[in-house]
Parts: C-alpha cells; sequence; structure tokens
C-alpha cells in the first residue's frame, strides 16, 4: 500500500505539471492576440468615411423616414465602417441606426453590408434576462402554490447521513428511521447567517436601541438542535411574537425591563372622601332694590298754632307760597 500511495503522489504531480503547462500555453496565446483591430488606410478610410449619404438612403429604403442627427463613423477593420444616425422612431427613445460599410484596397465606393438599429447610451432598456428560479423571492409563495427545491440542492443532504447536528443524529439513530433529506451543514450555516444577520439580529435599528439581549429574556424559547446555540423564538405577542431572534437580538418589551419612575403609586396622600359631609348650596336670585320714599318732617306744635306738616310738592318746590297765600286764584281769604 505505501507504493500505492507514492503512485498516487506522483500521478497528482504529474496531472499538476500537466495543467501548469496548458495555463502557460494559454498565457502566450493571449499575449500574442492583437490588442486591437488594424487601422484601415487613408485611401480606404476616405472611402469609407465618404459613404454617409449612402448609408443614410440604405435606413429610409428599409424603415422610411426615421433618420435623426448624423452621430459620427467608427472603423470596425480595415475594410470596414459603422455609420451611426440618431433614429426618431416613437418608443425607441435613444437608439440608433447603425450602418455597416465595407470597401477594399483601391476601391472607389463603398458597398453596404447591413442596417441595424442598436440601442445609444441613453436608450431605455427591458431588464436583464433572469432565470425563473432566480426571480422568486422571499414572500412570493402563497396558498397553493408548489416550490421544489432545485436538483442536487446544496442545503439538503439525504436523511440517511449524518448531518452534524447531534440531536437530530442521535433521534434517527435511536428511532431506526428518519426523514428523506434533512438540512445539510451548508443550509444551516446559511440559515444562520441569514436570521444573523436579518430583522431580528444584533445590527438592526431595535437591538441597537436597546442593551438588554434575548438570551436572558423570560419569553424567548430557545431552538432544539445546532440552531439553538444562536437562536431562540420570542413568545412576547407585544415584541418579535412567533419570529426566530439571534440571542443579542433585543427590544424594549424584555421581560427584566423596569418599570418608569413614579408609576404605580399616587402623587399626593390619599384622602377618604366618606367622611366628608357634601351639602349642595342652592344659589338664590338677587332681589332687586326698590326706590327710597322721600322723608316727611314736622315740627310740634308751638304757641298753641298747630303746625302743619310739609307736603311732598313743598320739599320738592320750596319757592311755592304757604297757608292762605297757596288758595286758588279768585279766591277770597
Amino acid at each position: 500500500m505505501p507504493g500505492a500511495h507514492v503512485t498516487g503522489v506522483a500521478a497528482h504531480t504529474d496531472r499538476e505539471a500537466r495543467l501548469v503547462t496548458m495555463d502557460s500555453t494559454l498565457d502566450a496565446k493571449e499575449a500574442t492576440a492583437p490588442a486591437q483591430a488594424a487601422a484601415p488606410s487613408d485611401a480606404v478610410a476616405a472611402v469609407l468615411s465618404g459613404a454617409v449619404e449612402q448609408a443614410r438612403q440604405a435606413i429610409v429604403e428599409n424603415s422610411g423616414d426615421t433618420v435623426g442627427e448624423y452621430l459620427g463613423v467608427s472603423f470596425e477593420d480595415e475594410t470596414a465602417a459603422t455609420h451611426r444616425f440618431l433614429a426618431n422612431m416613437p418608443g425607441y427613445q435613444g437608439w440608433q441606426w447603425a450602418v455597416v460599410v465595407a470597401a477594399y484596397e483601391g476601391a472607389d465606393h463603398a458597398t453596404l453590408s447591413e442596417v441595424v438599429l442598436v440601442p445609444g447610451p441613453t436608450a431605455l432598456l427591458a431588464p436583464a434576462w433572469v432565470p425563473w428560479d432566480e426571480r422568486i423571492k422571499p414572500g412570493d409563495l402563497s396558498p397553493g402554490d408548489l416550490l421544489a427545491p432545485g436538483k442536487d440542492d446544496p442545503r439538503l443532504a439525504p436523511g440517511y447521513t449524518a448531518t452534524g447536528d447531534p440531536l437530530i443524529d442521535d433521534t434517527a439513530f435511536e428511532l431506526g428511521f428518519g426523514r428523506r433529506q434533512v438540512l445539510s451543514a451548508l443550509g444551516r450555516d446559511e440559515t444562520a447567517q441569514r436570521w444573523h444577520d436579518g430583522d431580528h439580529g444584533p445590527d438592526s435599528p431595535m437591538a441597537r436601541a436597546t442593551k438588554r439581549v434575548c438570551r436572558d429574556c423570560g419569553f424567548m424559547v430557545p431552538l432544539a438542535g445546532a440552531l439553538g446555540a444562536m437562536f431562540g423564538v420570542c413568545c412576547n405577542e407585544m415584541a418579535a411574537d412567533s419570529r426566530v431572534v439571534d440571542f443579542e437580538y433585543g427590544c424594549g418589551a424584555h421581560s427584566d425591563t423596569p418599570q418608569p419612575a413614579g408609576t404605580g403609586s399616587p402623587l399626593y396622600d390619599p384622602y377618604d372622601d366618606g367622611v366628608l359631609e357634601v351639602v349642595e348650596v342652592i344659589a338664590t336670585p338677587a332681589t332687586p332694590a326698590t326706590p327710597e320714599e322721600p322723608e316727611v318732617s314736622w315740627t310740634p306744635e308751638v304757641s298753641g298754632t298747630p303746625q302743619v306738616p310739609e307736603s311732598p310738592a313743598s320739599l320738592e318746590n320750596p319757592e311755592a307760597p304757604e297757608g292762605p297765600e297757596a288758595s286758588e286764584p279768585g279766591e277770597q281769604a
């Protein structure tokens, strides 16, 4: 068997030597390849450059009056050149007409090779075609859809092989059966990286806004198996309920979050309003003020002559005559 080992090493060394020789040959060929096409001679370049109207007429014959501004000429090799015109066509904003002409050494005119519509630098193009299996994104699967894994999917391994996860391997061995396919080490690593970098990982905005982590939260239930070393499921309906969270993820609804200061206690000393007598006060309307009557003054009898109290009229008009002079006109005293 040592001889076989030596033989295998020798064969391996010989194979490496052949690969190095092939690489050197390819490098030599690439080094001798022309960097760019040869430019035409001055005579041929003049013939090719002078075919502007010929190229324009070719476009008109093929597509009608859709030729716009002339954009210039470029030489493809020593016998061919491409004339470009702006295309005036609805729906083809920024596209160009390209007319390829050819001429040989000593020719007095150019010949037409092809007329083609090509996109310009500012042309609106459709997005690049993507295979159907690469178009599906997380969240696209809806009820009733079927999505089979790809053939030889590296994320899966046959169920009869060891997965590297002690919990799965030991359980399958004890029960004597297993699933047809299980998560491979690559699939487990990709899943762990995706969850770690996701919205419930340590670098998410929610996690960076708090100092507490899910590792010591009472609402977190660790996963089983190898993924349980880094991840668990949140059971807090006010937080990331039913979602897989990284142990280093955290939020403001941690089980050890303290109550804000001052809550749960009264601001002032309580009192029992049952020992107070509540009396309803009925407001009485104010009574309007009555006008005051003028006072009547009189003096007692003097020298046997009775004194008549002053009348209100005499009070109002003090210059009015008193006694017999106050009688009506025509009457005799």
